[in-house]
């Protein structure tokens, strides 16, 4: 706490030496001949002043009309006008934003020392404004030289302020800069193209040329507040979005895992079909959100089961009136499944995974191809994992005859071709390399928080 303390006393003295030593340039600097026209001081003193009512925060950052006229005023006057004019304007916000003490010495330094580098930086680069005989300074080239005295002091600006915010609440430089300046560098860089065309209409025009120019200084401020409004709004409803798809998902994933405890069978079940499902997406040539969609499902496609009595959950024998309930459960997983913003797909996989290509299945009896590929996907690696599970009410299968068995069901309850792309992958990379075997991890195939961004993007649309 002690080096803290002492931290913030250095900067603090140092922000005062930048005070200092602006206000002496600002003086050295100043000629009688940067005062005139004084009506023009005037006008862009009350600009910056003025700018400060149609200032508008976000992110921490609070944006004015006033910079506009700080820049004319470093342009067109000089650095000592522009230096007292942000003075004033320095004054006036931490006097009505009410800030403490060390705030307004951070505010004082900042106002201070770049508009007097950017008033210097406008007469070394262009000349005497005020002579009359400047050719430049009436060109396309001065209000090149504007946008980037504009652009080179906003970020002078930012970095005094992030600094004072590094020592004093210890927030890193590079953050800041992502997360308050880059996003309002699209505003910033219009506001410096339209202070730069202001500024080359006064050297031609003259002083009715600014003045008409402050109701578009206005009209600017007001649509470059209404943005940033607007993209601040979309960050916090994508937030918010996420947010609900996590709750969302964290309810189901309680479900899931509670079924687990109850019957850690069936969690192991629905990681291996998962992984297999998606390994046979991929080999029959699958998109990538497909191969997510059949992961998904093959994770949840028991999740029915939630529902089921325990003497019937771990039953060996089961009476007819237990099959019937058993065969619920793809309605009652779709139902549940389905309730999630963007899970619909995944709920029609989850509801057909016990449909035959013959017609003989459950719940609606879906014939060939009017049965989703998910389903069918998830079926005929459902029904490879069953036969060869140790856990199985009956002795498990041999991987060799397990795949005999697929194929003699094959175009009765399950996709040919889909068995035959399934078996020359298991062939090919083994069923212990795409599933793990029995060791099939059901927490880490449970890691929704992609998925849960992937569900929230659909509504930002």
């Amino acid at each position: 706490m002690g080096t803290s303390k002492l931290n913030i006393r250095i900067f603090c003295a140092f922000e005062g030496l930048l005070l200092t030593a602006a206000l002496g340039g600002a003086i050295w600097s100043s000629r009688a001949e940067q005062w005139s026209p004084l009506v023009l001081v005037l006008v862009l003193l009350a600009l910056s002043l003025g700018g400060q009512r149609l200032v508008f925060t976000i992110r921490g950052q609070h944006l004015s009309a006033g910079f506009v006229a700080q820049v004319l005023a470093m342009s067109l006057l000089g650095p000592a006008p522009a230096v007292a004019i942000a003075l004033a304007a320095a004054l006036f916000i931490s006097v009505g934003r009410k800030l403490p003490l060390s705030a307004w010495l951070t505010n004082l330094a900042a106002f201070a020392v770049f508009p007097l580098i950017g008033g210097l930086l406008v007469q070394v680069l262009a000349g005497n404004v005020h002579d009359a005989g400047n050719l430049r300074a009436q060109s396309i080239t001065f209000g090149l030289i504007v946008f980037g005295v504009f652009m080179v002091t906003n970020a002078l600006n930012f970095s005094v302020i992030a600094l004072d915010n590094r020592f004093v609440e210890s927030r890193s430089l590079v953050a800041q800069a992502r997360e308050l300046f880059a996003p309002l560098l699209p505003g910033q860089i219009a506001a410096g193209a339209l202070t730069a065309v202001l500024a080359v209409a006064y050297t031609n025009v003259g002083l009715s040329a600014l003045l008409a120019a402050v109701l578009v200084i206005v009209i600017f401020q007001y649509l470059m507040v209404a943005l940033l409004r607007s993209e601040d709004r979309a960050d916090q409803l994508e937030a918010r979005s996420i947010h609900l798809a996590s709750l969302q998902l964290g309810v189901l994933t309680t479900l899931v895992e509670t079924l687990a405890l109850r019957d850690r069978s069936t969690a192991r079940h629905g990681a291996a079909v998962a992984r297999f499902a998606r390994a046979l997406a991929q080999e029959v040539g699958s998109s990538e959100a497909d191969q997510d969609l059949v992961h998904t499902a093959g994770l949840l496609h028991d999740i029915g089961k939630f529902a089921l009595p325990d003497h019937i959950l771990h039953a060996e024998i089961l009476s007819d009136q237990d099959w019937a309930v058993i065969r619920r459960h793809p309605q009652d997983g779709a139902t549940l499944v389905g309730r999630l913003d963007g899970y619909g797909p995944v709920a029609e996989a989850i509801l057909y995974h016990h449909e035959h290509v013959d017609g003989s299945g459950y719940p609606a009896g879906l014939i060939g191809n009017e049965i989703p590929l998910a389903s069918r996907i998830i079926a005929t690696c459902s029904t490879y994992d069953t036969l060869t599970a140790r856990e199985s009410y009956r002795s498990p299968m041999t991987p060799q005859d397990a795949m005999a068995e697929l194929r003699r069901v094959a175009g009765r309850q399950l996709d040919s071709e889909l068995v035959e792309s399934f078996i020359q992958m298991l062939e090919r990379d083994g069923p212990v390399t795409i599933a793990q075997g029995d060791d099939a991890d059901f927490e880490a195939e449970l890691a929704f928080e992609r998925r849960a961004r992937q569900i929230a993007a659909p509504t930002l649309g």
